[in-house]
């Protein structure tokens, strides 16, 4: 069995979609701020694309069935390209192609982890909170 078949739907779904466009919240602020945090890496602010980006598929398509994750993928990477758009507006930040590549990458690999354990994470955690009840 596919883990995207053993889905239930979420008792609290509306939480959850409301944390999810906090994360988008934070994605907003964290991109268009002065002075964003950056991985003391190589290439971290690319690592740090694709990790974000990477999160919210995966967080939102625990939400939503399988053919609707297209969409959100696609919704995804469309807004990677406004954010670098309007970071290319302002002096303070600058407009990169390869952000909106880490971008896009970070969904691809989020929409690969809908079909995998990952995708049951927030049903796993409303079945312990149940449990502790």
């Amino acid at each position: 069995m596919k883990f995207r078949d053993a889905r239930q739907a979420l008792r609290w779904f509306e939480l959850w979609r409301g944390i999810g466009w906090l994360m988008i919240a934070a994605v907003l602020y964290l991109s268009l701020m002065p002075n964003p945090p950056s991985l003391d890496v190589s290439a971290g602010d690319k690592w740090s694309h694709a990790a974000g980006y990477a999160g919210l598929m995966i967080w939102f398509a625990q939400l939503y069935a399988r053919p609707v994750h297209w969409r959100l993928g696609a919704g995804l990477v469309c807004l990677g390209v406004l954010i670098e758009c309007a970071q290319g507006l302002t002096s303070y930040r600058s407009f990169e192609y390869l952000d909106m590549l880490a971008d896009a990458g970070g969904v691809v690999l989020g929409w690969w982890l809908g079909g995998t354990r990952f995708a049951l994470l927030l049903q796993r955690a409303e079945r312990t909170a149940a449990a502790r009840n």
